[in-house]
């Protein structure tokens, strides 16, 4: 099974190359007419793949020199940018207000943090007791303090993923 997907992969992708070859720039269908923005367009997109078909033959290039001017070069632009990913999104996205959700958790954490904090503070401030036995016992409250902290994480986080 596995064979036979493989297989059909190879051949989708080697009639895919063909198709884009034949749609590629410098090829004698743009000797008679000029290409223009959908072909622009359409070089701009696959223009990766006739780069690297370019550096082996002399046939294919990358851009269509036989075209219409201004609307060919927008649509190479354009599809360039499609193609690799040119849109400048990833900038906008750490300008990008936080979410209630967000805030939410924030808002938790900051919480939880001040509370852990508060409790270390007054066990450090905690004059020493006498005796191991009571080391012990703190030993256990802490525990038991980790335990329930953890289940009421868990409990938030289910609660949060069910809405």
């Amino acid at each position: 099974m596995k064979r036979m997907q493989k297989s059909i992969a190879v051949l989708g992708l080697v009639i895919f190359l063909l198709i884009t070859i034949s749609c590629a720039p410098g090829n004698k269908r743009w000797d008679e007419k000029a290409a223009g923005f959908w072909a622009g367009l359409w070089h701009g997109i696959i223009c990766v793949i006739t780069f690297v078909i370019s550096l082996f033959t002399d046939s294919v290039h990358m851009y269509e020199v036989n075209n219409s001017g201004g609307w060919y070069n927008f649509g190479f632009l354009l599809g360039a940018a499609i193609a690799l990913g040119g849109s400048g999104g990833g900038a906008c996205r750490r300008k990008r207000k936080k979410t209630h959700k967000q805030k939410e958790w924030e808002e938790i954490c900051t919480k939880v943090e001040d509370k852990v904090r508060k409790g270390i503070k007054d066990w450090v401030d905690e004059p020493e007791e006498k005796g191991v036995e009571e080391s012990e016992e703190k030993k256990k409250e802490w525990e038991e303090i980790g335990r329930k902290v953890e289940e009421k994480i868990k409990r938030e986080l289910r609660k949060w993923t069910e809405k």
